[in-house]
C-alpha cells in the first residue's frame, strides 16, 4: 500500500494526525512507533489486580478549549476529575499551587498580616507570580515568596530536574504562582476530565480507521533513511514522495549533528497493596526527605471502587539512551543554553519542505495534551487540507 503520510511516534501527537488525516482527509497513514504500544507517555492499562494504571505516570486532560473536548469526546466518554496536588511541607500536607490555605498551614503566626498585605494589592482569584512576591516591597509578601520558593521550587526543580540554584532562577517564571483563593484544584480550566475506559481505549477508537496502518515495535531508522545533503526521504530503499510527519526528538533525526538535547527521564515503581485507600490525595509530593518526588494512587482519577489499590513512586533521574531503565525522554530541560541548541536544529528541520516536526520532543518544549491536540487540528486545517 502507497502511503500518503508516515508518522513517527504514536503518542496523542502522531495519533490525532492519523485520525484526521485518514478520516477526514482520506489519506492512506502508515503510524510507526518503537513501543510495543500505543498512546506513547498517555498509555494506560489493567494491571493484574484490576485496577486502570497510567503506565508513564498520571495523565489529566484539562483544557479550555472547547475545540479540543468536543475533538476528543468523538471518542471516548469522560469521567469529571478535578485534580488536586498536596506537598509535604515540614510534615504538613500543604495544597500547591499555593493558596490562602496553604499560607494557614505552612505560615500561621502571620498569616493574617500575608493575607491583609495580599488583598491590600491584589483582587480576589488573582495569580501572583512568585519572582513577584519575592521582590515586593513588602515584607510579607516577600516572606511569602521566599517561603514559597525556598521549600516547594528549590527543592522540587533540584529533584525533578537535576539543576542547580543558578539554573532555578531561569525556571522562576514558569513556576506555578500564587492562587489568591480558597480554591485547591492544581489546574483552573474548564474541562478538567480522564476518559472513562482509559486513554488507550480513547486512541485505539482514534485509530479505526482502514486507511492507517500501525507499525509497533519498530524503530523508524529500521525502515526510513535520509539523504541530509538532498533533503530526501526513503523508506525502505525507495524515495518517499508522501509527507513525513516526525514527532520524537528533533535532535535524533539529525543524528545529533550539533550534540544532543539534554532531558530528564523517570523511573516508575508500581505496589499493589490490600489496603482500600492508601493516601488522602491523589498525588502527594514529597519536595524533602526522600529520593522519590511523589506518590500517585489511581483510584482517585479513575473512580474505581476495589477492595484493594495501586500506587506510583516517581524516581526523577538523567535521560540516558543506553539505559533501559532511562530510556524515555520525558522533560526538555528549558534552559537558555538548551534553547540555543534547539534553534540550531530548528533552522536545520526548516530546510525539509516533506517534513514537518511537531511534539514536545520535535519542538522541545514542555505541551500539555491539550495543547498538542489543538496544533496537530491546526496544522491539519491550515497546511494539509489544500493538498
Amino acid at each position: 500500500m502507497p502511503f500518503d503520510y508516515i508518522i513517527v511516534g504514536a503518542g496523542i501527537t502522531g495519533i490525532t494526525a492519523a485520525e484526521e488525516l485518514s478520516n477526514v482527509l482520506n489519506k492512506k497513514v502508515l503510524l510507526i512507533d518503537k513501543r510495543s504500544h500505543i498512546g506513547g507517555n498517555c498509555y494506560d492499562y489493567i494491571n493484574q489486580e484490576g485496577t486502570l494504571i497510567h503506565k508513564y505516570g498520571p495523565h489529566i486532560l484539562h483544557t479550555d478549549s472547547d475545540e479540543v473536548y468536543d475533538y476528543l469526546s468523538l471518542f471516548t466518554l469522560w469521567n469529571i476529575y478535578n485534580h488536586k496536588v498536596l506537598y509535604k511541607i515540614q510534615d504538613t500536607l500543604v495544597p500547591v499551587p499555593f493558596n490562602l490555605i496553604s499560607i494557614d498551614k505552612c505560615l500561621s503566626n502571620e498569616s493574617e498580616n500575608i493575607k491583609n498585605a495580599l488583598l491590600d494589592q491584589y483582587e480576589v482569584n488573582s495569580k501572583i507570580p512568585i519572582k513577584e512576591l519575592k521582590n515586593s516591597s513588602n515584607e510579607y509578601l516577600r516572606l511569602l515568596g521566599n517561603f514559597i520558593y525556598d521549600n516547594v521550587f528549590l527543592k522540587d526543580f533540584k529533584k525533578q530536574y537535576g539543576l542547580n540554584e543558578e539554573e532555578i532562577e531561569e525556571f522562576i517564571d514558569k513556576m506555578l504562582p500564587f492562587n489568591l483563593s480558597y480554591d485547591c484544584r492544581y489546574y483552573k480550566d474548564n474541562h478538567q476530565v480522564v476518559p472513562a475506559h482509559g486513554y488507550t481505549n480513547m486512541f485505539e477508537n482514534m485509530l479505526s480507521s482502514h486507511n492507517i496502518t500501525i507499525l509497533l515495535e519498530k524503530d523508524y531508522h529500521e525502515i526510513l533513511s535520509i539523504d541530509y545533503e538532498n533533503k530526501k526521504i526513503f523508506y525502505e530503499d525507495k524515495e518517499f514522495k508522501g509527507h513525513l510527519i516526525f514527532t520524537g526528538m528533533i535532535d535524533e533525526f539529525f543524528n545529533y549533528r550539533y550534540g544532543e538535547l539534554p532531558y530528564r527521564s523517570l523511573i516508575l515503581l508500581n505496589e499493589d497493596l490490600d489496603d482500600v485507600i492508601f493516601q488522602e490525595n491523589a498525588t502527594i509530593h514529597y519536595p524533602d526527605e526522600y529520593h522519590f518526588t511523589k506518590i500517585t494512587e489511581f483510584k482517585y482519577l479513575t473512580g474505581q471502587q476495589t477492595f484493594n489499590t495501586t500506587i506510583q513512586f516517581e524516581f526523577p533521574t538523567e535521560y540516558d539512551i543506553n539505559n533501559e531503565e532511562q530510556n524515555i525522554p520525558y522533560y526538555p530541560i528549558d534552559l537558555e543554553k538548551n534553547m540555543a541548541l534547539y534553534k540550531k536544529y530548528l533552522k536545520l528541520s526548516e530546510e525539509y519542505e516533506n517534513v514537518t516536526f511537531i511534539g514536545r520532543l520535535a519542538e522541545y518544549r514542555l505541551l500539555q495534551m491539550d495543547e498538542l491536540v489543538k496544533k496537530v487540528l491546526d496544522l491539519i486545517n491550515n497546511k494539509f487540507a489544500n493538498l
